[in-house]
């Protein structure tokens, strides 16, 4: 008669969990969602001897705090649905990280198996985790495999199964401290008035959840009789520094065991960690951030000027050859304001976008990149976003498109649509040439300097909303945020040049297919009705630019500026592009930074205004596309596009009204 049992896998996100799962069933599985969430669920069966054994594979988790829903999920699922044995996945290599987890599972009197995983790669790197200690100190059985290869499956389902028969089983405790100890004792006898809740759920972890303030576990007694006695214990106490304390008393368990089970785990404090005790100190992390970045854009301008310089004149002698030599008279328009002037405008900044490209690139092979999301998690909790949100912001500075694709990783619905909503404030690298062309013209001594505060303005405008809205629309409390640091590495100048490029050529492909098509279009409005002086007020983009004139005027803006902003909604390169054809820069070979300080309508306060406005309105086509795509909603695409030029306007409406007092003239 064959027998069945049911065997949970738990451990951290990427310990080959899924790996062993997929070993061990095959193809006897079935992937489906978990009821009421859009969280995969994997279960299959294996076979061994008289055995039918149900697989399932829960969510990777760090612990079992419950704050996403991945690990409301995994914990769950172990104490409502009881499995015969919980096996847990841990990454050999990183032992130590994943303890964490297992002293969690142990409170939960579940049986209970260590899956050493990845064992090969461990002792390849010289660890050697004693099996034997493992159950002595930990009272728990491990077993080595190698989920890629197969090795100690058969091992692992044995020891599962001797698990599942043992029988009785009790919660591994940890020894918080007299205090905490009596907090706890308290609270087991207040739940013991809830003879179904007791039974329900194991009391000394219900208790542990209660006193760190875990919101799930408060829900599953507000309708028991021992409410009122576990809440006057509970009154006494700080949630959030007991938390801290209980966690800090499982880290130093963790310590003191360490080296009885695996002497080769235990490191001495080397360079990274003595440079991660600067970078990401509570004080200097941020202000270390601040000027890496105004060091890289102080760098772009320096080291892309003599290139741009450079293409400004070769682009602007083929515009004046083609413009002032070719038959007919409108086909040269076309070429050398059109084509060469729109394009033009855009391809004597692609040396600093290629500049900034590298620097970030250098940054993110270096490692410090995930430092700096982990240096942001204080301050994007205390506007009610997890540190996890910064991740998409820092990819928003190349293109808000992935990074607001790369939100499917927050978990929370209210986290992650907060994250899109303000995604389009972070400063993609598409709005980086509107910058370059008018830093440059007007700020020549300080232009890296005024687009870092560019950068500053869209990133404090992005929290600021976060803030809002989460105080408003979208309330709630955002998740603590859990990573796994790289190790700094040395970036290699080919890695990091690759990287460049794969970002940076996105720009070259822009600017031979919707840049080029929309200069094309605003050359044509700007060259009929026929007979008219090109790019005049009787032409059809004056008309267009003097009915939003009147719109923009508040902000110090002309028509010009106006169509270029409309024609901005496409890409944000194509405002460079249009200015370049409305301004005629290959008429004559002038450069568009000589036709804008010409034009005595702008200024240093004007020029700084428009910048803000181009940072802050409406985001391009594709990210518009890609909001509703992730929302599924037109109602939230139309409040971000709605809000964005809102709080565009106001804020040039604020600096042109009163920039004159720190900059002067226009």
């Amino acid at each position: 008669m064959k027998k069945s049992i049911r065997i949970a896998l738990a451990g951290n996100p990427n310990v080959g969990k899924s790996t062993i799962f997929n070993a061990l069933t095959g193809f006897r599985q079935q992937v489906g969602n978990w009821p009421g969430v859009t969280v995969e669920k994997k279960s299959g069966f294996a076979r061994l001897g008289e055995y039918e054994i149900e697989v399932v594979d829960l969510p990777g988790t760090y612990s079992l705090t419950a704050y996403s829903e991945d690990e409301v999920i995994a914990r769950d699922y172990i104490i409502e649905e009881k499995p015969d044995v919980v096996v847990h996945v841990v990454d050999a290599t990183n032992f130590e990280r994943n303890l964490y987890l297992t002293t969690q599972l142990m409170e939960l009197g579940v049986p209970l198996v260590i899956a050493l995983n990845m064992s090969d790669m461990a002792e390849k790197n010289g660890t050697a985790i004693d099996q034997v200690m493992m159950k002595k100190f930990f009272e728990i059985p491990a077993v080595r495999t190698v989920g890629s290869k197969g090795e100690g499956l058969d091992e692992l389902l044995r020891t599962a199964i001797h698990e599942a028969e043992t029988s009785p089983h009790h919660e591994h405790a940890i020894g918080y401290g007299d205090e905490t100890e009596r907090l706890i004792a308290e609270l087991v006898t207040a739940l013991g008035k809830d003879p179904a809740l007791s039974t329900r759920y194991p009391p000394r972890w219900l208790a542990i959840r209660l006193l760190e303030g875990d919101e799930n576990a408060l829900e599953k007694i507000i309708e028991s009789p021992a409410r009122n006695a576990a809440q006057a214990v509970l009154a006494m106490i700080d949630p959030a520094e007991t938390e801290a304390a209980m966690a800090d008393r499982r880290y130093e368990v963790i310590t003191a065991l360490l080296p009885q089970v695996c002497a080769t785990c235990v490191r001495t404090m080397n360079a990274s960690d003595l440079l991660d005790r600067v970078i990401t100190n509570r004080w200097l992390g941020i202000p270390i951030f601040l000027a890496l970045m105004w060091g890289a854009f102080e760098l772009t301008f320096a080291a892309g000027a003599p290139f741009s310089d450079a293409i400004n004149a070769l682009m602007s002698y083929c515009a004046d050859l083609v413009g002032s030599g070719m038959e007919p008279a409108w086909l040269g328009s076309l070429l050398g304001n059109g084509i060469i002037g729109g394009m033009g405008a855009i391809l004597v900044f692609i040396p600093n976008i290629f500049i900034l490209l590298l620097l970030l690139s250098i940054l993110e092979d270096s490692g410090y990149l995930a430092r700096a999301a982990f240096v942001m998690d204080r301050l994007m909790y205390s506007i009610g976003l997890p540190g996890k949100s910064f991740i998409p912001m820092l990819i928003g500075f190349g293109c808000n498109v992935p990074a607001i694709m790369a939100t499917r990783t927050i978990e929370d619905p209210k986290d992650r649509l907060i994250t899109i909503l303000i995604n389009p404030f972070m400063s993609c690298g598409a709005r980086l040439p509107v910058y370059i062309l008018f830093a440059g013209a007007f700020f020549p001594e300080n232009g890296g300097t005024v687009v870092f505060v560019l950068y500053v303005l869209g990133i404090s405008v992005a929290i600021g909303s976060a803030w809002l809205f989460r105080k408003t629309i979208l309330p709630g409390k955002p998740a603590p945020f859990l990573m796994e640091m790289p190790p700094y590495r040395l970036p290699t100048f080919a890695t990091s040049v690759v990287h460049m490029w794969d970002r940076g050529s996105m720009y070259l492909r822009k600017a031979g297919g919707i840049i080029l098509f929309a200069s094309i279009i605003v050359w044509g409005l700007a060259s009929l009705p026929f007979g008219v002086e090109y790019g005049s007020a009787e032409s059809f983009v004056g008309l267009i630019g003097h009915v939003l004139e009147p719109l923009v005027a508040p902000l110090g803006f002309d028509w010009k500026i106006a169509v270029a902003l409309l024609f901005g909604f496409v890409a944000k390169e194509v405002v460079v592009g249009s200015l370049g054809v409305l301004y005629g820069t290959g008429d004559e070979g002038g450069s568009l930074q000589s036709a804008l300080l010409a034009d005595p309508h702008l200024g240093p306060v004007t020029a700084f205004a428009l910048m803000a406005f181009v940072l802050l309105y409406l985001p391009c086509l594709t990210t518009f596309a890609v909001i509703r795509k992730e929302t599924g909603s037109w109602k939230w695409t139309g409040f971000s596009v709605f809000y964005g030029l809102s709080v565009a306007y106001i804020i040039a409406f604020i600096i042109a009204s009163l920039g004159h007092f720190v900059i002067g003239g226009n």
